[in-house]
């Protein structure tokens, strides 16, 4: 069985409770941008983007690069698998507890 780092995943779902962050996480799937770019859409100041940043930073989904004065930002994937491995466990365990109550309720309306 496989050993989970409870910090790293807790980290991860924290980091991706909120809106703006997993809007952030989906920019950044399609490709590398720069602070600005990534700030851009976002009806707030650059300073809280920023805050946002350094929660994904710190969950370890995103890496900074700067390179001059600019910030290039991309994804790290290894994080979010961990924590969709971990997530997945428990998917095929609540499967299995749904099929059971789908036979027992089949079961139920047969003996009616």
């Amino acid at each position: 069985m496989a050993k989970y780092n409870a910090n790293s995943i807790n980290s991860t779902l924290s980091a991706l409770s909120d809106p703006t962050r997993r809007a952030i996480v989906e920019r950044l799937a399609r490709g590398k941008h720069s602070v600005l770019q990534i700030a851009k859409p976002f009806k707030m100041s650059l300073p809280a983007v920023s805050k946002h940043l350094k929660v994904l930073e710190k969950a370890g989904l995103i890496h900074r690069e700067v390179n001059g004065g600019v910030h290039t930002l991309n994804l790290v994937a290894e994080p979010m698998k961990n924590a969709i491995d971990w997530l997945n466990k428990y998917r095929v365990f609540w499967e299995g507890q749904f099929d059971s109550l789908t036979y027992y309720l089949n079961n139920e309306k047969e003996k009616e």
